[in-house]
């Protein structure tokens, strides 16, 4: 219906105005009053028509006026085209909200790339880590919802001086006899230890630049040693993705590159795209309107980082996978890094596929005493921990209230989902305040309220003896209508949430949708309704569960039948 009439619009400009070529957007007015849809496009087309707007938008209203699908037509302010739908077109329209719940079969095309978490060697995964992870799944479910093939990446930081640190840690101050039988935790009080210790002795940085190089070099003790300590984080990692419902396709780490960055090192300096830096290292050096500083890819002593790694993996990512997208989720702190390492690509005269660094802010706490502990930041464990156990507070302060089964299940899908929603209902692009009473609250943009919501119309869905098939009424009350034009939102939304990489967008329309829903099951009568609004009514609500489902999942998020 929509590009039908989009169609009609811009025959009739290029026709009238000889406006060839524009292309006819479709707003939804934050007003009912104004209509069920409008366009700005007599103002956008103005100026090269040599026309003024009003005079546009009164043959864009004559043309429409005619359409079987529209009820109404008018002018508002200084040209946009008001447009009221039949209760039918409207309805009927449905059908590609309902097409929207249900994942696309994937395409043959190359695929999407979307790398995400980014955990460290040795370390538990910090609160911190909620962003990146949580905003990378989301977009990669997105893509694959929509019919993309998708690899999930995780590349761990399993390489580089950060391990020479703790092999001189659990050298020097470790006390089991055995590093198989260090948690994450002791590994990380070994790390800790090291930059306390380094502090009175920086000898021991010395130390730890030689234990890396050692193993870059394949000595076996030291291998040995790292492959355990790889394994135990691994192993840990595990239970927390499980938790927050991210999954990988793939975790080839830093370690992976270790024998691709030799050529790559070569070709470069063939080149001169590296070029010697201080002592005897090799950096690359950017034009001056770049404003960009050197970048560092080997050191004086031969050994490898971050950025040699970055450019290994890039090069294999494109070799092994000729994706179509590269999308690499990180906090704002790396973005020069990013911007160094694709210049460095161009300059090596690589063809990159379509490349962003997808940046999100930082975390602050609104409880202060959150932010940290000392010597680490918070675990995320602890993080889902405490949502659990108040989310099990909640459920027992409303008691008959809430209905449920498993008050236990119920306790995890809400703690785990509010500190999903909390996180991913925020642009990215700013830092995010971790707030639990917002994130808990029943009544404001909230995980539980989404979860209310869905559940709500699960139960009237299942007095109803279940949806049948969809009946038309001949008329809308105001709060169908609402209902209906927020439906017809979806699988724009979508599409808009998977090409700007903003979770967001689909978090803020699943709580409107449950705002619209509720508002609508206040103020009309379902169940008692006569038919043909009886059934129209359920089926509204039984698309709206479906909707609130698909799109929770979507951002990680599970909602019950029962609450």
């Amino acid at each position: 219906m929509f590009s039908t009439l989009s169609s009609i619009v811009e025959r009739t400009l290029s026709e009238k105005f000889g406006s060839d070529g524009t292309a006819v957007s479709w707003e939804r007015p934050q007003d009912s009053s104004h209509g069920d849809i409008a366009t700005p496009v007599a103002m956008q087309t103005a100026k090269s028509a040599g026309k003024n707007p009003k005079e546009i938008a009164e043959a864009v209203v004559e043309v429409l006026s005619g359409e079987k699908d529209v009820e109404k037509v008018e002018i508002a302010g200084p040209g946009y085209v008001n447009v009221f739908l039949t209760a039918e077109a409207l309805i009927d329209a449905l059908i590609e909200t309902r097409e929207a719940c249900t994942a696309k079969v994937k395409n043959s095309e190359s695929p999407v790339i979307v790398e995400y978490s980014q955990p460290n060697i040795a370390k538990p995964l910090g609160a911190h880590h909620l962003l990146t992870t949580l905003i990378g799944q989301s977009i990669a479910n997105v893509y694959e919802h929509l019919g993309y093939s998708v690899i999930k990446w995780n590349y761990m930081g399993d390489w580089g001086t950060q391990f020479g640190k703790l092999f001189v840690g659990v050298e020097k101050w470790g006390k089991k006899s055995d590093i198989s039988e260090y948690s994450v935790d002791d590994l990380l009080e070994m790390y800790v230890k090291f930059h306390e210790e380094v502090e009175n002795d920086p000898t021991l940085d010395d130390l730890a630049r030689v234990a890396f190089k050692k193993l870059e070099d394949g000595d076996q003790e030291v291998r040995a040693f790292w492959e355990v300590v790889v394994g135990t984080t691994k192993a840990a990692l595990g239970g927390v993705y499980d938790a927050l419902h991210v999954s990988f396709d793939t975790d080839l780490s830093e370690s992976f590159y270790e024998d691709k960055m030799g050529p790559i090192l070569e070709d470069g300096k063939k080149n001169n795209v590296f070029v010697e830096g201080e002592g005897g290292s090799l950096i690359v050096q950017f034009p001056e309107e770049t404003n960009m500083p050197p970048y560092l890819v080997q050191k004086g002593d031969g050994a490898t980082l971050y950025s040699t790694r970055d450019i290994a993996q890039m090069r294999y990512r494109m070799d092994e996978h000729s994706p179509q997208e590269i999308l690499i989720v990180t906090d704002i702190a790396q973005k020069l890094h990013f911007e160094q390492l694709e210049a460095t690509c161009e300059q090596l005269g690589w063809q990159l596929p379509a490349f962003e660094n997808v940046l999100s802010g930082r975390m602050r706490f609104a409880d202060k005493s959150m932010s940290t502990r000392k010597g680490n930041v918070m675990k995320l464990e602890e993080v889902i921990a405490e949502a659990v156990s108040r989310a099990e507070t909640k459920i027992s302060e409303h008691g008959d209230s809430i209905q449920t089964d498993d008050p236990s299940a119920l306790a995890h899908m809400m703690g785990v989902g509010s500190v999903a929603y909390g996180i991913l209902s925020q642009n990215r692009k700013q830092d995010v305040v971790f707030d639990w009473d917002k994130f808990l609250s029943f009544e404001g943009n909230s995980a539980p309220y989404l979860q209310y919501t869905h559940a709500r119309a699960k139960s009237v869905v299942a007095k109803a003896g279940g949806t049948s098939e969809l009946k038309k009424v001949d008329a809308l009350t105001d709060k169908e209508r609402q209902l209906l034009n927020t439906l017809l939102q979806f699988s724009r939304v979508l599409e808009e949430a998977r090409k700007s990489h903003m979770p967001h967008i689909l978090a803020n329309f699943l709580y409107e949708l449950s705002r619209d829903y509720n508002a609508f099951y206040n103020d009309t009568p379902i169940l008692k309704a006569d038919e043909p609004a009886r059934s129209f009514r359920v089926h509204l609500t039984d698309l709206t569960a479906s909707v609130l489902k698909t799109g929770a999942s979507l951002l990680t998020i599970s909602v019950p039948d029962r609450m």
